[in-house]
């Protein structure tokens, strides 16, 4: 007997308009025999099942949702067939809000103008069962499938008060208006989802492959890496690639946010989804097309819509104890005042029924997903990415702010600016230096450290690059450097720490002091040595960022690397840190991180490097350089800068801060409207239809209150 696998399914659910009515489908999905886990991302439209997933599990799924009144399709879904039965189910609410409208029209006419109350009361009656017997079904899966009390439950409750009570004309408006509703709220919802699936521009799907009978076009899924693609002017890009033949400028916005477009020539990297200048270009194709980094960008996006921040989670728990305690208050507005001899008992049966209709928890329940996702889809428009509402909110609430100096405050592009060799060769460009300058290329041929590329540009510079071949038994010094044996000879190149020769090293230090970077290649065999200064500038946006942090309330900015104090108090200087703590270890950046966490609680450490990820991971929030950064570091955090302009994190707090406050604003709209309707529905001073207006109304207002996160200001 085979055995069951627990697989992961998911599903996008069409016609979903009412988080509330989601949370009911999720719950009676979850009851399921086999289900292990159900979740559907609203604002997506998206469903994800965990269970030993079977053909029949599968088709109840299918039926659980139609019989919501849900349609589900695959992640890939066949094109439907246009049909006369599918243009009618696509249209059924429109329809039916027709059919009510008129009927409720006619009524009205029938008991204005030919007084004809018994014809008018049919004819309302008739409009409540075209729109109660949907609400009805849905109500009996609500209490008995999802065993919740949702709005479809308040509102049946209402609608049936309102016929018991002879309110014919009252109720039928109510539904109307309840389906003129879940019209309007489709829409919008329908809007915001556009908008956020829009945000991310994808690539073509078909590429110009070069091949030896001329240019083929195919889909970009056969292409493999290696392959050479044309892309002609004014083309989107279908790749990830590098340029091989060719010059353009090349417009990046839908990758890094970055307005104006970038030139790139011979070996410059470029992306899938960016748009090509005026030149033609030959590309290499470096990724498959599931793997490009439009492609990336999107999957990070998607993943993030589906981690709640604390706010979500808080009021998905509070609308579930919410609803109960608004129908206790309405059972007992109905009860006690009659009792008491206040009033008949018509008067308070229907003031409780306005409560009921108020209570209905869309506006509450969707007062947040809409803006956080909004946030996070205006975060990845301008090249920053947020890994979930809970970072967005996260960065809101940031006190301190821990750097990595190379890379991240500096360009980390150094260079070498000087140097000196044993004091019988006091010229850095001698032989003896020359030579050693060609071992340490050889060392670091294959370091991905930018000081170790610093060391190989030199020696292409001086024409000594290809000197030796790269070494081998190349070993990492933690904190040190690297050391490999080149041509039989053991070389190590590093900082100070390595120096044997006591003339190097008091020089060597002496450079260190007037806060240069220093390098020290040493050849034990020989016992030769010498040393570099390396200079690394400071990223022209640096001093700008670390001001405008301040502005935003950021009440200390922190430098952790593994450089020397006197650079780093430099670079410091220069660009506003308040703190410095330099030549630290991988572990002990972790130790400063977790010891600035104990003593500010929220703090965010930025870099970029490899051993930046240990430090990112212990910090509030990290955040990587993205371009630049090694892909170890860009999992690791939770927010990733792919402009690499360090611009974009003040922006990114303020875009955390702005969408917060609306998150705010919307919870207190929608609680605020539903108080002052319960309070005027317990004086006498509202009616059914005008709560049902008051509840659409808030729904519609938090879902564009939500939206303009989208809008929020370019940096």
């Amino acid at each position: 007997m085979s055995k069951i696998v627990t697989v992961h399914t998911e599903y996008t659910v069409k016609g979903l308009d009412c988080p509330d009515c989601a949370h009911t489908l999720e719950e009676a999905l979850r009851r399921l025999p086999g289900v292990h886990a159900a979740r559907i991302i609203y604002t997506a439209a998206r469903l994800t099942i965990e269970a030993e997933m079977t053909d029949a599990l599968d088709k109840r799924i299918h039926e659980v949702t139609r019989e919501f009144g849900f349609e589900l399709q695959s992640s890939q879904p066949a094109r439907e067939k246009t049909s006369a039965l599918n243009w009618l189910r696509a249209r059924s609410v429109t329809i039916k809000v027709a059919a009510m409208a008129v009927l409720i029209a006619a009524g009205f006419m029938a008991q204005w103008l030919l007084r004809a109350e018994q014809a008018a009361n049919i004819l309302f009656l008739a409009a409540i069962l075209l729109g109660g017997i949907p609400l009805l079904r849905l109500t009996y899966l609500s209490l008995f499938k999802a065993r919740k009390i949702d709005m479809n439950v308040l509102m049946m409750i209402a609608v049936i008060g309102a016929a018991a009570l002879g309110e014919y004309a009252e109720g039928a408006a109510t539904l109307l208006l309840l389906t003129i509703g879940e019209l309007l709220e489709d829409l919008a919802a329908d809007r915001a989802r556009k908008a956020i699936s829009g945000i991310m521009t994808i690539a073509p799907s078909e590429a110009l492959l070069m091949s030896g009978e001329g240019q083929l076009e195919v889909p970009t899924s056969q292409l493999k890496i290696g392959d050479l693609i044309s892309i002609r002017p004014g083309e989107r890009l279908p790749m990830d690639g590098t340029i091989v033949e060719g010059q353009s400028f090349i417009e990046e916005a839908a990758i890094t946010g970055e307005s104006l477009p970038v030139e790139k020539t011979v070996g410059a990297d470029v992306f899938a989804g960016s748009i090509n200048g005026q030149g033609a270009l030959t590309v290499r194709v470096t990724s498959l097309a599931s793997d490009s980094t439009l492609n990336r960008i999107i999957k990070l996006v998607e993943q993030a819509q589906s981690r709640q921040s604390a706010s979500e989670r808080f009021i998905d728990r509070f609308a579930a104890v919410y609803t109960p305690i608004v129908v206790i208050i309405a059972v007992l507005i109905a009860v006690v005042p009659p009792l008491l001899g206040d009033g008949s008992w018509r008067i308070w049966l229907y003031r409780a029924l306005v409560p009921l209709v108020v209570a209905c928890p869309c506006a509450l329940v969707l007062s947040t997903p809409v803006t956080m996702v909004s946030g996070l889809a205006r975060a990845a428009k301008s090249g920053v990415i947020i890994k979930g509402g809970v970072y967005l909110e996260r960065l809101a609430t940031l006190r301190a702010i821990a750097f990595d100096k190379t890379g991240t405050l500096t360009v980390g592009k150094p260079q070498v600016i000087g140097g000196e060799c044993s004091p019988d060769h006091v010229e850095v460009n001698c032989e003896h230096c020359l030579d050693l300058i060609a071992k340490a290329a050889s060392v670091e041929n294959r370091s991905e450290h930018v000081l170790g590329k610093a060391v190989t540009a030199e020696a292409s510079t001086r024409g000594v690059a290809e000197r030796y071949p790269a070494a081998e038994a190349v070993q990492a010094l933690p904190g040190k450097g690297i050391t490999g044996q080149v041509n039989g000879h053991r070389v190590a190149v590093g900082s100070v720490q390595i120096a044997s020769d006591s003339a190097i090293l008091a020089k060597a230090q002496q450079a260190q002091g007037a806060g240069n970077t220093v390098l020290v290649i040493q050849d034990a065999c020989c016992f030769e040595s010498c040393y570099l200064t390396v200079a690394d500038e400071l990223r022209p946006e640096a001093q700008q960022t670390v001001q405008a942090l301040e502005e935003l309330g950021i009440e200390r900015t922190i430098m952790l690397t593994g450089d020397n104090q006197k650079v780093s108090d430099r670079i410091a200087q220069e660009a506003g840190i308040d703190e410095v703590h330099a030549e630290l270890l991988p572990e002990e950046k972790v130790s400063a991180v977790e010891k600035l966490v104990a003593q500010y609680q929220a703090v965010a450490m930025i870099g970029d490097g490899i051993n930046d990820a240990p430090a990112l991971a212990a910090s509030y929030v990290g955040v990587a350089m993205g371009m630049t950064g090694t892909d170890v570091a860009v999992e690791t955090a939770d927010v990733s800068l792919l402009s690499d302009d360090l611009r974009r994190l003040p922006w990114a707090i303020s875009l955390a801060k702005h969408t917060m406050r609306l998150v705010k604003l919307n919870v207190i709209l929608a609680l605020a409207i539903k108080a002052v309707f319960l309070v005027l529905a317990i004086f006498g001073l509202t009616t059914l239809w005008m709560a049902v207006l008051a509840d659409t109304g808030s729904s519609l207002l938090v879902t564009a209150n939500g939206l303009r996160a989208l809008r929020f200001r370019e940096l």
